[in-house]
């Protein structure tokens, strides 16, 4: 069974301190189910592929026997030749540095999001299914299927993924996606599969959209499952912009929609000569982190209703590793955005970025009086994704939400009524930008609204 993983990063050779694994050298490893080979086919400045092979010991798989419902399965079976939870396993204990997102020599460049493109020969699954695992996590998802000689259709398909994320965020969606896919383990399922699971996809697997098909598909026992989707919807409480950004509309472009989006932001701002800024409902934080790399930005608020967001937020930024001088541009504060706060006044510019889509719509006139009207920001930018545009994504059933927290989505229409009505009564101008590709029949798949007053406009 092969897999190999490649880069155009410059350099590309990079991916070896990533992957903890020299280019120069082949390395063996003994796995559950037989041998892992890790090697380089290609290792040059300019695209480096790394392949892991594992051989698997048919002897050993017999031994340890399979139910498959017919008394050959632990003899006459797929193992060696589709990827499977060995594979995974293989994954696990060759890159485990890798996976758990750490390069002590190079950290900023584990905190990279790097072009891969992953090649897994045979998995188990259709190009529907395959779709639905990989799709919402910022994968372009390549799902050839494969046709048997003699035999026609299988069930099997070969895999290709492209996409610009974190190794480590890469390796974790293998490691849980290709057994998912399988259905099927090699070893008995015990009680600490529940956390292995969210130890290996806690970070995206709480906002996938089908994340009881992957806890099903993965763990198999109804009690597994069970537990493992009750610590999901605990972890769930995340707010619009990690939910959206986690999600990562399906790939249909080059870049995932939640970087343009955010640039869009971060250029919006810099439009209106914004020094401070307040990011409201600022989620785990990724925005802050766009923030924080731009020195213009000498005053920077994340402020959220909820505390574990927060405390992620704090996490995912390091800030108890920051200097104090960097340490000193961001306050972490937790406040609801329907109620006045005078913590978030003072502002040059505020955010509300897939925050609106959030809020019982009975609930929009309070936030609007809160943020406008007595927060007072010079200029707010206001991000919300555009209904229209839906019918562009041939995973997401007709009629249904983008996400299940979602209590409205607008049309572009709809979006300017409410924005026009806002900047009237609260005494700002207010200009509209498309975010993403804008289809010339359904429009962006965002929708940016930027509220400029006094001296901002």
């Amino acid at each position: 069974m092969l897999i190999t993983i490649s880069t155009t990063h410059e350099p590309a050779t990079d991916l070896g301190f990533l992957l903890h694994k020299h280019p120069d050298r082949v390395q063996t490893f003994d796995v559950a189910g037989g041998r892992a080979h890790v090697f380089y086919p290609e290792a040059t400045d300019e695209a480096c592929t790394v392949a892991l092979l594992l051989e698997i010991d048919p002897i050993g798989l017999a031994r340890r026997g399979r139910d498959d419902g017919f008394s050959l399965g632990q003899y006459v079976n797929d193992r060696p030749y589709v990827a499977s939870s060995m594979v995974a396993t293989a994954l696990g204990k060759v890159f485990r540095t890798a996976l758990s997102g750490r390069c002590d020599s190079r950290p900023e460049l584990a905190a990279t999001p790097i072009p891969l493109a992953v090649h897994v020969p045979v998995v188990r699954g259709d190009a529907e299914l395959i779709g639905r695992l990989f799709g919402p996590l910022g994968w372009q998802v390549d799902a050839t299927p494969v046709e048997m000689d003699g035999w026609g259709a299988s069930p099997y398909a070969e895999l290709r993924l492209t996409g610009t994320l974190r190794l480590a965020d890469a390796l974790s969606h293998l490691y849980v996606l290709l057994p998912a896919l399988d259905g099927s383990k090699h070893y008995w399922m015990a009680e600490d599969e529940v956390d292995k699971l969210l130890r290996a996809g806690g970070e995206w697997l709480a906002a996938h959209p089908d994340r009881d098909l992957v806890s099903r598909r993965y763990l198999r026992r109804p009690r597994l499952v069970a537990a493992a989707l009750t610590r999901l919807a605990e972890a769930d409480d995340l707010p619009a912009e990690e939910v959206d950004d986690a999600l990562a509309e399906p790939a249909v472009q080059p870049e995932s929609l939640a970087v343009r989006r955010r640039a869009a932001v971060v250029t919006a701002l810099k439009d209106v000569h914004a020094r401070s800024v307040a990011d409201l409902g600022c989620g785990a934080g990724a925005l802050l982190r766009d923030l924080l790399r731009e020195p213009e930005f000498t005053r920077i608020l994340g402020a959220d209703v909820s505390a574990h967001a927060l405390e992620t937020a704090e996490r995912r930024l390091h800030l108890d590793r920051m200097s104090d001088r960097a340490a000193d541009r961001i306050t972490l504060r937790q406040s609801a955005l329907t109620y006045t706060d005078d913590a978030l006044t003072g502002y040059d510019a505020a955010v509300l970025m897939e925050v609106v889509e959030h809020v019982d719509p009975p609930r929009l006139p309070a936030l609007a009086r809160a943020v406008f009207g007595h927060a007072k920001p010079g200029a707010v930018v206001v991000t919300t994704p555009n209904v229209e545009h839906n019918v562009r994504y041939e995973t997401l059933p007709a009629g249904q939400l983008r996400h299940r927290d979602h209590r409205f989505e607008w049309t572009r229409a709809e979006f300017r009524e409410w924005a026009d009505a806002v900047a009237t009564e609260y005494g700002y101008a207010v200009a509209y930008r498309p975010v993403g590709d804008d289809d010339p029949e359904v429009g962006p798949p965002t929708q940016l609204a930027l509220f400029t007053r006094g001296e901002a406009a």
